[in-house]
């Protein structure tokens, strides 16, 4: 797939590291965007779900966004959205946020730190997904 050509792109990822699940979808908010000011913005929902045999804490997460220039802003930080949930075995955390960017599309990818109980960490892969105003809307949760 061309990664230029927004005619019609799903605005989904679905990854899963280690037992967790992180699912990721986007939908361009005209109401909020100004394209006459290079402004166009997007909320997207992110679900993580556990589906190992132990429970995991997100801790951080860092955010790769790029925009239709190629220009890239690396997002970082502890938790998402002020929290920093506390998964158990088969446990789902929804957010939404979202983000503003000065082209008409755009694809975010990432990664989450889960820690362990016993202090270990590993990534959680956040798959790349396209911000477009073409995209398909928000799946529903499941």
């Amino acid at each position: 797939m061309n990664p230029t050509d927004t005619t019609h792109q799903s605005g989904h990822s679905d990854v899963v590291t280690h037992g967790v699940r992180v699912q990721a979808a986007a939908l361009f908010l005209p109401d909020r965007s100004s394209p006459e000011q290079l402004r166009y913005v997007f909320a997207y929902r992110v679900q993580i779900a556990n589906g190992g045999d132990e429970p995991v804490t997100l801790r951080s997460r860092r955010w790769v966004i790029t925009d239709a220039d190629g220009a890239v802003e690396i997002v970082e930080g502890p938790g998402v959205v002020g929290e920093e949930p506390r998964l158990e075995p088969g446990q789902v955390h929804t957010y939404m946020s979202g983000c503003p960017l000065e082209t008409c599309w755009g694809t975010m990818e990432g990664h989450f730190v889960m820690q362990r109980d016993d202090g270990s960490t590993f990534e959680a892969k956040i798959g790349r997904f396209f911000l477009a105003a073409t995209v398909d809307p928000l799946p529903s949760q499941n």
